[in-house]
Order: structure tokens, then C-alpha cells, then sequence
């Protein structure tokens, strides 16, 4: 499904986080956080001969796939001395925002608030570069390279299924427009179980508008997954799951983006500024598909 209002209002009340509501773009108004953007806070640093990517990004507490997606020219094997790399306040990359696109539809693509987006990239119109805050990486290797290897030591169904809907930016070819979405559409029988990939709380069990019933359980780590459109629900807000358990059953509620019944999967991961939507397959699951 594509992502659409988030349910964290009810849960940050239940857990004391943030309330992002979602905006729209007129509602944005400048203010003045905007003379301190992300782009007038990014350091420079140097490269210098013993330098690894490893160490540099442990200097300034991030990830090393941050400085590779905020330095595209740079090779993680190779650091030439004297190249002047950018260096951002907290881990995040720059993507190419797609034709078109509002600070709205960014907010609801990567879960952040459309307000502070528009905030911490200057207050201004959207131009083919925007820094989106957390660890929102894509997949650029090849997918295969990834099938032996998993994150989560259970996957949502009883068996692998065929993916029928990837996540990503998407084009509806009925109207021509694009769109995110947020997890990946695994087709599955109605009424078949639902499984939690790891153990963890519950933090969200119920209907929500689009997704229909939903359960969303926070991991370890910072870790959090999502699993939508459910025709039963067999755990509630509060209780410790253990990974390989049945949570719930396949189900056809709230507005799915196919027809076929599907279970919708996310993966997210906390960032400074919200929960940030992961490719559920970089990583994350194995899948022989």
C-alpha cells in the first residue's frame, strides 16, 4: 500500500513519542530554523593517507553508508588523499527527489514530517538534491547478492511467496502517476498466519485508515516492522512477542494497493526525526524471488 497518514499519534500517546501529523505543502510557513538548513551544517573534512571510511565515519558518530550517499564520487575501498568530502551533522543521504514531487509526498514516502523536511533542507521549494535524515537506503547491488543473507531469523508467512509489489518509488499505469511505497505486497491466502520476524513489543494493534488492521511491533536496535490489511488481530498493545509467533491472519481490510489478497510488510528504522521506511529485502529478509 502506498504510505498514507501515520498511526504514531495513537502510539506516541500510548509511549510518550513524538506526534507527527502530516501537512500539507500550503500549510508550510518559513520560519526561522530555516537560516540553520542541513546544507549550511554540513562539515569538510579531508582525506588524509591512512584515512578508512570506517574510522572517518566513527570520528563524527555515523554509519559509513552515510558519507558514500552524501559523497557519491567516493570509492569505500579507495580514499584519495587531499579529496575534500562533506560531512553531515547525523546520518541521512541526498537523493534526487523525483519530478514533481511536494515536501508532502516526501514526508509520507520516507515517515517524516513534511514541515521539518521543508525545515531542514532551507525553507524553500524542492530541488533535485534533498537530504533526507536516518538510514534510508536503497537497494543499489544486485538483489540476488543479498538472498543469503538475513537480519530477522523469521520471515512474516509460513513460506516464502511471491513479491507482488516491491518497495520504491511506483508508477500507477492506470494514471500515470507516481508514488511511494513504503513496504512490499507478499502474496499470501486469506486467512493464512502472520508471523512476527523477531521478537519484541507491541506498540500499535488495530484499524488504521488505509492499512486496515494493522500491528506494529518495535524490535531491538531501533528496529521496528509493520504488517497491514490483517483480517485478524491475536495480540494486543503492550505485549512481548517472540519471534516465529502467530500474530495475526492474511486478511483484505482497509484500501490494499492489489486486488490479490497479500499481507503489507515494512520495515523502519528510528531516526532523528521519526520511524524511516527500509527496503524489508536489503538486509532484512531472505527471499528466493
Amino acid at each position: 500500500m502506498k504510505k498514507r497518514n501515520s498511526p504514531w499519534g495513537l502510539v506516541g500517546l500510548i509511549y510518550g513519542l513524538l506526534i507527527f501529523p502530516l501537512i500539507t505543502e500550503n500549510s508550510i510557513a518559513q520560519t526561522d530554523i530555516c537560516t540553520n538548513s542541513i546544507w549550511s551544517r554540513m562539515e569538510e573534512y579531508t582525506i588524509q593517507s591512512n584515512d578508512t571510511l570506517e574510522a572517518i565515519a566513527s570520528r563524527y558518530n555515523l554509519v559509513p553508508e552515510t558519507l558514500i550517499r552524501v559523497n557519491p564520487s567516493l570509492n569505500a575501498r579507495r580514499l584519495p588523499p587531499g579529496q575534500i568530502m562533506k560531512i553531515p551533522p547525523f546520518n541521512g543521504m541526498i537523493i534526487n527527489a523525483p519530478s514533481g514531487a511536494t515536501w508532502k509526498d516526501l514526508g509520507e514516502a520516507y515517515g517524516i514530517r513534511a514541515d521539518l523536511l521543508f525545515e531542514l533542507n532551507g525553507c524553500t521549494p524542492i530541488t533535485q538534491q534533498v537530504f533526507i535524515p536516518g538510514i534510508t537506503w536503497t537497494e543499489t547491488n544486485n538483489p540476488q547478492n543479498q538472498n543469503n543473507y538475513t537480519e530477522f531469523p523469521f520471515y512474516p508467512l509460513i513460506n516464502n511467496r511471491e513479491i507482488a509489489l516491491n518497495y520504491g518509488w511506483q508508477t500507477n499505469q492506470e494514471n500515470n502517476t507516481t508514488f511511494f511505497h513504503g513496504g512490499v505486497d507478499i502474496l499470501a491466502n486469506l486467512g493464512e498466519s502472520v508471523i512476527a520476524v523477531e521478537d519484541g513489543i507491541v506498540v500499535f494493534a488495530g484499524n488504521q485508515d488505509h492499512y486496515g488492521n494493522l500491528i506494529i511491533i518495535n524490535h531491538n536496535n531501533g528496529k521496528q516492522t509493520r504488517y497491514a490489511h490483517l483480517e485478524k488481530i491475536n495480540i494486543q498493545i503492550g505485549q512481548m512477542i517472540q519471534g516465529g509467533e502467530i500474530i495475526g491472519l492474511v486478511g483484505n481490510t482497509g484500501i490494499p494497493d492489489l486486488v490479490s489478497p497479500h499481507l503489507h510488510f515494512e520495515v523502519r528504522l528510528s531516526s532523528p526525526l521519526g520511524w524511516v521506511a527500509q527496503d524489508p529485502f536489503l538486509n532484512f529478509l531472505r527471499s528466493n524471488f
